[in-house]
């Protein structure tokens, strides 16, 4: 039988997010990005995306909300913010001691 070519359907960093996810409700990449580099250690904004649409393919991850932000931004005016939630389809761990780190990583 021939190896399966391609990515591992797998990932740690998805699976990290998820952990996130699970306490955070819901957020942006942005803000998932800041958490995980306080929580698990760098990581780049490229991964995030990268896994957080990688997660809707496998309907582990769903838009829960699309916010418009007013700002000066040098792109315009306004931003869109596109909030992700976890659906039935994740599994998460549900480490008690890491909800402690996620609060404290989040209110610094």
């Amino acid at each position: 039988m021939a190896n399966k070519r391609g990515r591992v359907v797998g990932s740690l960093i998805r699976d990290n997010v998820v952990e996130l996810l699970y306490f955070m409700e819901k957020s942006h990449a942005y803000e998932i990005a800041k958490t995980y580099k306080k929580v698990f250690g760098p990581i780049s904004i490229r991964s995030v995306y990268y896994n957080l649409k990688k997660g809707q393919e496998l309907g582990i991850f769903e838009v829960k909300e699309i916010q418009k932000v007013e700002g000066n931004f040098s792109w315009g005016s306004t931003a869109q913010r596109i909030c992700y939630g976890l659906t039935d389809k994740a599994e998460p761990k549900i480490n008690p001691k890491l909800k402690d780190i996620i609060t404290k990583a989040r209110s610094n």
